[in-house]
């Protein structure tokens, strides 16, 4: 839920926002982590269905790279992700006063230990 009137501050203190921005961040990035994967997956078995339909053993093999290539594609989006929320939590730390822990704020949400409400 967004409370609008919930301030929040990162860093040195001297930047203020409102818990919203976060929280929209956030999830933002799990939609990335979590969608694009799943979208990548659904449309290169599409792909090898489309393929096979045609029952043409070229377009079937060009199917399978097509399916392979958004496989690794959908692995690559979740890991990066996933590795960059994992240094940015290990450079960040407990430290608020340092910009690492304004962009761990941020990608994290509010339940970060960076967030510091005011």
């Amino acid at each position: 839920m967004f409370i609008l009137d919930t301030l929040y501050t990162c860093g040195t203190g001297e930047f203020e926002f409102a818990s919203m921005l976060p929280t929209l961040t956030s999830t933002i990035v799990t939609l990335i982590k979590i969608g694009v994967p799943i979208l990548l997956i659904i449309f290169g078995m599409l792909d090898l269905g489309k393929a096979v339909m045609a029952q043409k053993e070229d377009e079937i093999k060009k199917g399978w790279q097509t399916f392979i290539k958004r496989m690794i594609a959908a692995a690559v989006v979740f890991f990066v992700v996933v590795i960059v929320q994992l240094v940015l939590s290990l450079v960040a730390g407990d430290d608020n006063d340092n910009v690492w822990g304004c962009v761990d704020c941020f990608i994290s949400g509010t339940d970060s230990d960076n967030c510091i409400q005011k």
